[in-house]
């Protein structure tokens, strides 16, 4: 993701502090680190983690009652059942998670595993990213944020704001600054919570305002914006990712003090020099100096060098099995034609002679012998009839169809 390549930035003089003519500061590196919105969601959603509080039922619930079972035989089912009678109470199921005012299935324990751990490479390379973010003012306005009015991002305030320590001069210098309108947006969106979050101290819930980070260790600046909804207070040495970049998301509004503005390369190290705060730590590099990769694949260095278009369409022939496809097996084989037509007249000539043998084999009879064989075939018929056993039944000399 595209991050900010500005070289200078400008200090905002406060009301009351002396004109200079200072030229501005340098862009600290770590604004040019890449921004990787997939690091900083994955790392923030395992630091949230973090602050939970365990939370269990009681292991009591559900099984104050000395029920027992009244086994088998009363045609009711076996579940624990609560002593006693003259009351509704006595008689009903107990113990079981499917019965009223049993325990509940797989009860919550406090030895769950609440906490993660996250590598200290991974949590300060998302808060690399979130702070690259901050200085995008495109990030900065898709989170939410009211900058309209504000002169450049990042915004950089004189280090007399440090110095106050009443919210109405808080209040002040965020209108002078032109970023009143994001604490007002914060503060209209002050609301109670829906659910019984409201029972547990967190009755009330608003949107984030402006991030304000301040260089001076002990500085009073704590004292001034700690009142003001939404608006958070961090040191430069001590910036939070669940700060930079609240929910996951980048591009938090944040307002730096100059003297924290110059401690950020102390802190966080450059591309080439490690950090002085945290040990062996280098700002991670953009793997592409230019991410437009459209813009490069369409500039006259690489479509000089590239081949030209092909358009020549070859459609590769389909494979045609040769034990199955005549033409596949004559490209291999030009006398399997010939052959095959060789051996079709052959079968057909042997299918002829056969039939020929066959037809030479049955003699036909003239009318006469024909006439000679069906009489004497009636003859022996007679003859059969008259010699029969059955010729006293009636029955079956009528289903002969011979009358005697």
């Amino acid at each position: 993701m595209a991050t900010n390549t500005r070289p200078l930035v400008s200090v905002k003089a406060l009301e009351g502090d002396m004109a200079t003519d200072a030229a501005g500061l340098a862009l600290a590196e770590v604004f040019r680190a890449p921004i990787r919105p997939d690091i900083v969601r994955f790392a923030h959603r395992l630091l949230s983690c973090n602050k939970r509080q365990p939370y269990a039922v009681s292991p009591k619930a559900g099984h104050q009652t000395s029920a027992e079972s009244w086994g088998t035989g009363r045609a009711v089912s076996r579940i624990p059942r609560v002593p006693g009678g003259g009351t509704h109470r006595a008689g009903q199921g107990a113990f079981g998670n499917m019965c009223r005012g049993g325990r509940m299935f797989a009860p919550t324990k406090v030895w769950r595993k609440w906490h993660r751990r996250v590598n200290v490479q991974l949590r300060r390379v998302a808060v690399t990213s979130a702070l690259a973010a901050t200085a995008v003012p495109a990030l900065v306005l898709a989170r939410g944020h009211r900058i309209e009015t504000v002169p450049e991002m990042p915004l950089v305030i004189s280090d007399s704001a440090e110095s106050i320590e009443k919210t109405s001069q808080a209040i002040k210098i965020l209108k002078q600054i032109g970023a009143y309108a994001d604490a007002e947006k914060a503060k209209d969106s002050v609301g109670i919570r829906a659910g019984k979050g409201k029972m547990r101290n967190r009755r009330y819930v608003n949107r984030k305002g402006p991030l304000v980070v301040y260089g001076t260790e002990g500085s009073k600046i704590v004292k001034a914006f700690r009142n003001l909804p939404g608006v958070d207070v961090a040191n430069v040495e001590r910036l939070n990712l669940l700060d930079l970049a609240p929910g996951g998301h980048l591009g938090r509004f944040v307002i730096w003090t100059e003297s924290a503005f110059k401690k950020l390369e102390e802190v966080y190290g450059t591309f080439d020099v490690p950090s002085l705060k945290k040990k062996g730590f280098v700002l991670p590099r953009s793997k592409m100096s230019n991410a437009d990769l459209g813009r490069i694949i369409n500039s006259d260095e690489v479509q000089s060098v590239v081949k030209p278009i092909n358009k020549e369409i070859k459609l590769r022939e389909k494979r045609r099995n040769p034990l199955k496809n005549a033409a596949a097996v004559l490209k291999l084989n030009p006398y399997f034609g010939t052959a095959r037509k060789m051996a079709t007249l052959a079968e057909a000539a042997r299918v002829k002679a056969r039939k020929e043998k066959i037809a030479s084999k049955r003699t036909k009879l003239s009318p006469e012998e024909a006439a000679k064989v069906k009489a004497a075939g009636k003859a022996w018929y007679k003859t059969m009839i008259s010699d029969s056993d059955y010729t006293e039944f009636d029955v079956f000399s009528k289903w002969l169809g011979v009358s005697q």
